[in-house]
């Protein structure tokens, strides 16, 4: 199964984490956890070439007792192949990316897409 790049998950996590703090996102009422029907869950879907995204606050129990709901970002994709998966991009509270975004399972690639930006010259960084 092809993924998409990591750099792409990081993007569309700030992307959704942004317009979720802004309230810019159509919201959902999750069948779980939302007994009352009421929509609070912000969704938001994305393309980029052959992929397909779909993103939100994981709503699970054990995630929201333990780290509300505005840490752990689910990313659920699939591609022109039918491919699909999902990623799951939390912040980092331990190691050499500890207060960095980073997609679990994918710490490796993440180091490596870390390591690249800060290579980059400062200008690289003007406007974004």
């Amino acid at each position: 199964m092809s993924l998409p790049d990591v750099g792409l998950l990081l993007q569309l996590d700030r992307e959704y984490r942004e317009k979720a703090a802004a309230d810019a996102l159509q919201k959902i009422a999750p069948r779980r956890l939302s007994a009352d029907g009421e929509a609070w869950l912000p969704v938001m879907h994305a393309r980029c070439g052959p992929w397909r995204f779909t993103v939100l606050y994981s709503n699970a129990e054990p995630v929201r007792e333990v780290q509300g709901t505005c840490d752990w970002v689910v990313i659920y994709f699939d591609d022109a192949m039918h491919d699909d998966g999902q990623a799951t991009v939390v912040t980092e509270y331990r190691g050499a990316l500890k207060g960095k975004r980073v997609v679990r399972g994918l710490e490796l690639d993440c180091t490596a897409h870390y390591r690249a930006l800060a290579r980059l010259p400062r200008e690289a960084f003007a406007g974004s």
